[in-house]
């Protein structure tokens, strides 16, 4: 049994949720930046693909909102294998980026997505500012696209590969280039990677951003102690799953004391007991992603699981526990 599915196994106490006759429903509907959803769980970039993997599982509409994974102007082939490696309590990742290409994304993917009623936010990266602004333009153009999910740990060739996402100016330049092309909501995914992420988090808004996304990936990697060599073919990867949790919260709780934006918690949630401790560090929405692998049902576990908790805490919104952890801090 691996890590991640004991984990799973030992520590997702959600239960059915079902109404109670006689009580009130509990109202899980939030809104994130003009995007209403019903509940507050939405899907991780990357980890969800298209949604296509997972309709035998759930309908889509059981979720909050479904975000694809990234997208770029040209399709890319990824970084080499192996792209995936578990740790104690994670998983790390280097996929690189592999998507068709934005165009592959309009014409094949997104409509399939509009025969589900569920808001579908895209997620997007590029290499230049230019290649963001036209990303967010190509795909502004689809009636199914609701929000753009914008991924600034991309490296800007064009400055020797340093990522926008390591320097609150070059992250604002972004943020500006993407609202110039878009009239959606713009989420801004921030990198925990960074000495301050409430700067982070200012540059952003005061860009024009309409919520944020923490956390992403922490950066990372393995070795094979037999071959003597790293086991990831791009040596680092992305580190994500329950080691990160606690990160993740922390960042959250912070940036939460800095700006007046909206928040989206991620970071290791693979039971309702994680998503909670998100909203109550000030997250007004959660996204699953490694919880998907251990348990393709997880997003709609945690749903149920957050009604059920509403309802035995007498708790008619699920809004009211947003932040809930920092009242009587002093």
């Amino acid at each position: 049994m691996s890590n991640l599915t004991e984990r799973y196994i030992n520590n997702n106490h959600s239960v059915n949720g079902e109404s109670v006759n006689g009580e009130k429903n509990v109202d899980l509907s939030v809104e994130i930046a003009g995007i209403k959803m019903k509940n507050p769980v939405m899907t991780a970039s990357g980890t969800f693909s298209f949604g296509e993997a997972y309709t035998d599982f759930f309908p889509l509409e059981s979720l909050g909102a479904v975000v694809v994974k990234g997208v770029t102007i040209e399709s890319r082939a990824g970084n080499p294998t192996p792209r995936l490696v578990e740790t104690p309590a994670g998983l790390l990742n280097s996929i690189g980026l592999e998507n068709p290409g934005v165009e592959a994304v309009l014409t094949k993917y997104l409509p399939l997505m509009a025969a589900h009623d569920v808001p579908v936010i895209v997620n997007i990266a590029g290499n230049t500012l230019e290649e963001y602004g036209e990303v967010a333009a190509r795909l502004s153009a689809s009636p199914v696209v609701k929000g753009l999910e914008v991924n600034i740990s991309c490296p800007n060739v064009r400055e020797g590969g340093m990522a926008f996402g390591s320097h609150p100016e070059m992250a604002a330049k972004v943020i500006r280039k993407v609202k110039e092309n878009t009239s959606l909501p713009v989420i801004a995914k921030l990198s925990p990677n960074v000495t301050d992420i409430g700067e982070m988090a200012v540059a952003v808004e005061d860009a024009g951003a309409d919520a944020l996304s923490l956390i992403n990936t922490l950066l990372g990697m393995a070795i094979d102690i037999h071959k003597r060599e790293p086991v990831l073919g791009n040596i680092m990867g992305g580190l994500s799953g329950p080691a990160v949790k606690p990160v993740g919260v922390r960042m959250v709780w912070q940036v939460a004391e800095q700006v007046r934006i909206p928040i989206i918690g991620m970071g290791g949630i693979m039971c309702t007991e994680d998503a909670l401790e998100y909203i109550m560090a000030g997250a007004t929405a959660v996204a699953v992603g490694t919880g998907q692998f251990v348990n393709p049902r997880c997003c709609v576990d945690i749903v149920k699981g957050l009604e059920e908790f509403c309802r035995k805490q007498g708790v008619e919104r699920i809004g009211e526990l947003k932040g809930a952890a920092k009242r009587g801090v002093k």
